[in-house]
């Protein structure tokens, strides 16, 4: 895995369509280092820390989470830094946490609906073996804006609308000028792909009371703040 440089002290590595792995950040502290996202397995993570370590980089002293999607959740029980995620993330893995991770469950669930069709093969892809999903909740739970003091610069991590789901949060690095959305801009993959244009709309005026430069999504390349506002709108025309 590589480890790409943003800014002097923003971090990335990219995604892997093969197992659905997402885009990973990494802010760098004086003090501290935050994570965005904890990857989807124990091995995406040994691969993350692997490259930070390549950077002469420290491990992860906090980690936060975007959304509670297996891809962006499933490599929590790996990390050795404190967790967070806002309420509603919190709440949908707790549920999950009380899964039973064996084939017969997971058809079940894809039989309920309770789980997509794409999820469950990217899980099997990633985890040969079954019983090594292991869902965690984060060690700190948030409702509201939080803000996480790295030394010298500042994470804020901020509840956002989302199309995409309904948990979402977005972590904002004012200093270097960096915007981490996750997943936010996307249909809901639970709601036979629906694209919620009111949620769009809400988050498209969130993101432009935002001062940053470089917006950081879960699956894709880095892109300008003028970029993704243009995505965005050409979503809501559709």
């Amino acid at each position: 895995m590589e480890l790409r440089r943003l800014t002097d002290r923003v971090f990335y590595s990219m995604h892997n369509k093969e197992v659905d792995r997402p885009v990973l950040g990494y802010i760098y502290g004086r003090k501290y280092s935050l994570m965005v996202d904890s990857g989807n397995s124990k091995r995406h993570v040994q691969l993350f820390n692997d490259a930070i370590s390549d950077e002469r980089l420290r491990k992860p002293d906090f980690i936060a989470i975007t959304h509670w999607h297996w891809d962006h959740s499933f490599g929590m029980n790996a990390v050795e830094g404190i967790t967070f995620a806002n309420k509603k993330t919190n709440d949908k893995l707790a549920e999950m946490a009380k899964w039973k991770w064996t084939d017969s469950e997971m058809k079940k669930r894809l039989e309920t609906k309770l789980e997509i069709e794409f999820a469950d093969s990217s899980i099997r892809k990633e985890y040969p073996v079954l019983s090594e999903i292991q869902v965690s909740t984060s060690d700190i739970s948030y409702d509201g804006k939080m803000e996480i003091d790295l030394g010298d610069i500042v994470a804020e991590l901020h509840p956002i609308v989302s199309p995409h789901s309904e948990d979402c949060s977005c972590i904002f690095i004012p200093q270097e000028r960096v915007l981490f959305i996750g997943d936010a801009v996307g249909v809901d993959y639970y709601n036979n792909c629906y694209l919620d244009k009111g949620k769009l709309h809400c988050l498209i005026t969130t993101i432009e009371n935002y001062d940053f430069d470089i917006c950081v999504m879960g699956h894709a390349e880095p892109v300008s703040k003028l970029d993704i506002l243009n995505i965005m709108s050409s979503l809501l025309e559709r």
